[in-house]
């Protein structure tokens, strides 16, 4: 009897394994195989799995997810109702780094199989995107990676329409990005994974973890990111791997005894955009240099232990960050830190890494490291592990506005975000409100993710604006405060401003002739002193002097034709809501 109950198990089964699993860890899967898996779970574990569609990519491919939930918890009301704490775990955001896809689907069967963490899914609804980069996925070849060993074929770094997912979290430009922040707050995780493999140096510890909030973000969430970060790196030690709790890019790219600094990125990146809302983060990233079997078991591993964690200790997570969101919906949050620093305070490590020379390279001319992974050695190395704000924003007291011109392509992205706000219903000819304007404009040489970036200088001060129906009022006491701040605050790295959503607005379009401004200039000269006194001080910079151009624009900005708007930034603050508001479903 014990022998056919055996044979039907494995039968049962066969059809759910990997492709890496049957090539003993050499190769990964192609995306139908994901499309087979995402059918066959459902029907080997009825009433316990889910496979859902939530988006489309540029090129016609369903973007999949799997939902397991052992008492047939699988919907985002239901989890609610049931104050479900939910787990998200993505693989195949850069498609090359390919490890989550294998470590989920071969987790998740043995999860649901009983053969792993037996009863965590009463406890836990796990929400699987087996590849997130689903196009790019499909870009498949055998030298995608030269700087990782295996799979021996794996897809592309970036999406078909050449965009870096892991870039696009606030400006979400790539289709597949708004379909996954949909799906990401309808279902609310409390904890987001994001699966990686990484680049760089050949060294001994085979995972990292950042974690947030830890040490940024709101600070009701810390102290149970903390203790998350660190009994996950226990459980991992005991494990027999090498986890380390930063990413390890040295402070030079060329040297490692200049050692690792922990870093708070800006929210374009994953992890630290679900901690911007108020929820845990992680970032996974298994070293490229192990094999792909060792580093999918590691994955495997880290999902383990944390599908465990959260089933275990969801409550308290949840709590944390239902306290951080309370506090950002009474609109208690006063400020956001737009820029994480790290500080110059460190402390030394003793890090296993392997032998190495460091000579420069008669080819390239620059120095080049050599690693010798047959020498294992330990580095003594600088670690910079405090970070404090490098730049923080107070918030206006009610919120930002966004003029009808630009409010239709705005409010799918606040949509995209979770962020709540309201249409104006009528004209307001004259609003008392904050206005920024554009003081200094610094143009990024060369694109960015397909972007023409700006960075500017100026300051919000007191104006007023007239504010057409049809205007968006985006209140600051929500959920997502710090998100809405890295979208609107000008001088924020990832704003829809220094993406370039509003370069227009900040080129000249009227112009004045010279024949008609050179009088006028003569004649504001002789009858306006405090003019000719800034003339004056003007031409004692020689590089202004020598600039026909800075001369011009000097006379054409005080002529009654200068265009009132030109570096206005055409989003206002305000401190109370304006009348005539309608809710916005």
């Amino acid at each position: 009897m014990l022998l056919p109950l055996l044979l039907a198990t494995a039968l049962s089964q066969a059809p759910l394994t990997t492709a890496a699993e049957r090539s003993q860890w050499t190769r990964t899967g192609r995306y139908d195989e994901v499309e087979s898996l995402c059918r066959a779970f459902p029907k080997a574990f009825p009433g316990k799995v889910r496979c859902e569609t939530f988006g489309t990519t540029p090129e016609g491919r369903p973007l999949l997810a799997l939902v397991a939930s052992a008492d047939g918890t699988l919907t985002p009301s239901a989890a609610a109702k049931k104050n479900r704490p939910v787990f998200f775990f993505q693989g195949g955001i850069h498609a090359g780094e390919i490890d989550g896809k294998d470590a989920g689907f071969w987790l998740l069967r043995d999860v649901l199989a009983g053969k792993a963490l037996p009863g965590v899914l009463l406890q836990v609804t796990a929400v699987f995107v087996p590849v997130f980069n689903v196009d790019g996925h499909e870009r498949f070849g055998p030298n995608q990676r030269p700087n990782q060993v295996g799979p021996e074929e794996m897809g592309w770094r970036v999406t078909a329409q050449n965009l870096n997912l892991n870039r696009d979290y606030v400006k979400a430009d790539a289709p597949e990005m708004t379909a996954l922040l949909t799906f990401l707050q309808t279902w609310d995780p409390v904890l987001y994974a994001d699966l990686h493999v990484t680049d760089g140096a050949q060294f001994q510890p085979d995972v990292s973890l950042g974690l947030e909030p830890q040490k940024g973000h709101a600070a009701a969430m810390r102290p149970a990111g903390q203790k998350m970060i660190s009994e996950l790196l226990s459980v991992l030690k005991d494990q027999g791997h090498l986890p380390l709790p930063f990413y390890p890019s040295f402070n030079a790219s060329d040297d490692p005894m200049s050692g690792f600094s922990y870093g708070i990125s800006s929210p374009r990146f994953s992890h630290n955009y679900w901690a911007a809302q108020r929820r845990f983060g992680v970032l996974v990233e298994t070293h490229s240099w192990k094999p792909y079997a060792h580093r999918v078991k590691t994955t495997r591993d880290v999902l383990e232990a944390m599908l465990r964690l959260v089933a275990r200790d969801g409550a308290a997570l949840r709590a944390a960050a239902k306290a951080a969101a309370a506090e950002a919906e009474a609109g208690q949050v006063k400020e956001v830190v737009l820029i994480w620093k790290t500080t110059e305070k460190n402390h030394p490590i003793e890090f296993p890494g392997y032998a190495y020379t460091r000579e420069t390279s008669p080819l390239f001319q620059i120095p080049v490291v050599q690693y010798d992974a047959t020498k294992p050695q330990v580095w003594t190395i600088p670690y910079f592990d405090e970070v404090r704000p490098g730049l923080t924003v107070p918030l206006p007291a009610g919120g930002y506005l966004i003029p009808a011109a630009h409010a239709a392509w705005v409010a799918v992205k606040l949509r995209a975000h979770g962020l709540r706000f309201q249409r104006l219903e009528r004209a307001v000819p004259s609003a008392e409100v904050e206005v920024f304007r554009a003081t200094e404009i610094q143009r990024r040489p060369q694109t960015f993710e397909g972007r023409a970036v700006l960075s500017v200088q100026g300051e919000w001060k007191p104006g007023t604006q007239p504010l057409p129906a049809g205007t968006l009022y985006v209140p600051v006491a929500q959920r997502g405060v710090e998100v809405l701040a890295h979208l609107l605050e000008p001088l924020a790295p990832d704003s829809l401003l220094t993406w370039g959503f509003f370069n227009a607005h900040f080129e000249q379009k009227e112009y004045i002739e010279e024949y008609v401004l050179e009088p006028y200039a003569r004649e504001l000269l002789a009858k306006d002193a405090t003019v000719k006194a800034a003339w004056e001080q003007r031409l004692k910079d020689p590089a202004f002097a020598a600039d026909p151009q800075a001369r011009i624009q000097f006379f054409a900005g005080r002529h009654p034709s200068h265009d009132v708007r030109f570096n206005l930034y055409p989003v206002f603050r305000t401190a109370t809501p304006p009348p005539g508001l309608r809710p916005v479903k």
